[in-house]
Parts: C-alpha cells; sequence; structure tokens
C-alpha cells in the first residue's frame, strides 16, 4: 500500500453534501475526485478547466442595458414631483 499524506480543505456544508451525492454516482468520493483533479493539474502543468468569469445571456444584458437606460434617462432630467416620477415610470412600462 502507498503512503500517503492528509489534506485538510474547509468547505460550505451544502457543497460539500452536493459534491458526495454528485461524486458517488460514479463511485467515486471526495477524496478521489480531489486525488484526479490534483492528477489532471500535474499532467496539463495547470487547471485541468479553463477559468471565465460568468457571462450573463442575451435576456440577462437586454435587462441591465433597460435599467441603464431608465437610470440615463431619469437623472438627466429628474421629474419635479413623485407624481412625475411615477407617471414617468409607467410609461415606461406600458412601452
Amino acid at each position: 500500500m502507498a503512503k500517503t499524506a492528509n489534506l485538510n480543505i474547509r468547505i460550505d456544508p451544502k457543497i460539500k453534501k452536493e459534491a458526495e451525492k454528485l461524486f458517488s454516482n460514479f463511485g467515486m468520493t471526495i477524496s478521489d475526485a480531489v486525488n484526479i483533479f490534483i492528477h489532471q493539474s500535474l499532467l496539463s502543468e495547470g487547471l485541468p478547466f479553463p477559468l471565465k468569469l460568468p457571462k450573463p445571456n442575451a435576456t440577462t444584458l437586454a435587462a441591465m442595458e433597460e435599467i441603464e437606460d431608465l437610470i440615463n434617462k431619469k437623472t438627466s432630467s429628474p421629474p419635479q414631483s413623485v407624481d412625475e416620477f411615477f407617471k414617468d415610470v409607467e410609461l415606461d412600462g406600458n412601452r
């Protein structure tokens, strides 16, 4: 039997439980999965997957642009009263 070393990591208990469930579907433990990750990292001399920032989908991007437009519209000419503000918002919602 090969010698082993212990590796202690901290992880959110909910994430750990989800990972255990996932890896058990492959007949693996979290320890097995971590070993595979480390071996693949050594083989590829880096992370075995690309790191990317999450990119919003088209619907989210459109909503973000719409909000930016509303903010820019509202800040360029602020309403003179609360009633005027709500009237503007109501009109924008009924486009």
